[in-house]
């Protein structure tokens, strides 16, 4: 199965292309820069600017299923702006290349607490304000996509955490509130949600829907 990995060379795209790779999936690896990409005989190196639609377009003709950790980078003045561009793109192009699998990694903000995003309340760090809201304003905007076989992740709300490193392949599964552990915490390492992304690919539990995955 090939399954393309759009910023493939950040925070959890590079531990997607790994898991992917470690479990004998065929990856074409797409970045801007690819010169950090391990070469792997399982690893295509595609470098695309997400906003070349028809680069884009070619790089994800023949993919089997589509994972984007898009990232419009946190310190960015125009984040909002270009994570809703780029994420809209992204989603045209998918459609065009002719892939139904779309898998996107979005924010722990669109979660719900008492009917309440994170992102809107008063304590959520203002540093990460405007990604968190694009990720979070984007999953209505999929939400209304009827053509193509989505799913959107939230991790955990902590995911820069002592779980960071750690590997375990266990992890517990929500739609839109999110998971705590006896201590009251939600986390998760990030090589344990690319285990949940690729499981999800594996078993299609979560088609059109948006889920989360904690401890």
């Amino acid at each position: 199965m090939k399954v393309a990995v759009i910023g493939s060379t950040g925070f959890v795209g590079a531990h997607l292309v790994k898991e992917l790779v470690d479990r004998n999936y065929e990856v074409v690896a797409i970045a801007r820069h690819i010169e950090s990409i391990p070469s792997n005989d399982n690893i295509k190196k595609v470098a695309v600017d997400i906003n070349n639609h028809e680069q884009l377009v070619n790089a994800l003709v023949g993919a089997d299923a589509v994972i984007s950790a898009f990232n419009a980078g946190w310190t960015n003045p125009n984040l909002y702006e270009d994570f809703t561009k780029g994420a809209l793109a992204i989603q045209q192009a998918v459609k065009d290349a002719g892939v139904k699998r779309f898998i996107v990694v979005g924010g722990a903000g669109s979660l719900l607490i008492e009917g309440n995003r994170l992102v809107d309340s008063p304590e959520f760090p203002q540093e990460i304000k405007p990604g968190a809201l694009a990720a979070a304003d984007y999953l209505d905007t999929i939400r209304k996509e009827d053509q193509l076989e989505w799913t959107m992740i939230s991790p955990a709300i902590e995911m820069n955490s002592q779980a960071a490193g750690i590997r375990t392949g266990k992890y517990r599964t929500g739609l839109d509130a999110p998971i705590f552990d006896q201590e009251g915490r939600s986390r998760l390492s990030v090589e344990d949600l690319a285990v949940a992304i690729v499981d999800e690919i594996a078993n299609k539990q979560f088609i059109n829907k948006r889920f989360t995955a904690a401890y």
